[in-house]
């Protein structure tokens, strides 16, 4: 199949998941494009938007027969920015991926394919990734593998959406203990938006690192 990675971030954390995708793929016959601007999507059967920061048209969608999205969350629940953040900050320890159609409105298509991430409560911000990573190229390889012989079918159930993080969601309040800010400590980029407090009027950063 002819199959395009469309990735308008190549900045993104999740790049070198995309080329390891974009490898398996090809190994597995496929005639792959990876690509960074909605001009060089191609013509073709399969198109999957990777962590894009931009809503695709659908003239650009419909130049393939389905384009797809993946979501880390349990839609209807959890549309909208960061959901595996958000997740972690309520405390969860597993998390629904979610394969689904991408249409004019945000996180809203019919779903295709599930599949779930597991963290075991110590892992830092690159050890969710590679979980995150790992399990999203999963779900899409074990699409491809069975597509067309999959349907996809209606959200159902109530929805409700995550705000856009900002750096002020990396503060820490003195007034708790670590323990009970643990998960904050796990999901902040220690060089992007690092955790931070103030105290007696001055700011102070906080770096996170796990001993090996």
């Amino acid at each position: 199949m002819k199959i395009t990675l469309l990735m308008d971030n190549p900045k993104s954390w999740f790049y070198k998941y995309t080329k390891d995708l974009k490898n398996i793929l090809e190994e597995r016959g496929h005639e792959v494009f990876l690509v960074h601007t909605i001009d060089e999507v191609q013509n073709g059967e399969l198109a999957f938007f990777l962590s894009c920061e931009k809503i695709i048209k659908k003239e650009i969608r419909d130049l393939s027969k389905l384009s797809l999205v993946v979501h880390s969350s349990d839609l209807p629940n959890g549309k909208g920015w960061s959901p595996m953040t958000w997740s972690i900050l309520e405390g969860k320890s597993e998390i629904t991926n979610t394969l689904f159609e991408a249409v004019d409105a945000v996180d809203a298509g019919n779903i295709y394919m599930q599949n779930q991430i597991k963290f075991e409560g110590h892992e830092l911000l690159s050890e969710l990734h590679q979980k995150q990573g790992e399990k999203i190229n999963e779900l899409i390889l074990d699409f491809v593998d069975k597509y067309p012989s999959v349907d996809g079918k209606p959200q159902s159930g109530e929805e409700s959406f995550y705000k856009k993080r900002s750096d002020e969601d990396s503060e820490l309040d003195t007034e708790k203990t670590l323990a009970e800010q643990f998960n904050l400590l796990r999901v902040v980029d220690n060089e992007k938006y690092p955790a931070f407090f103030e105290y007696k009027g001055k700011k102070y950063i906080l770096k996170i690192y796990k001993e090996e």
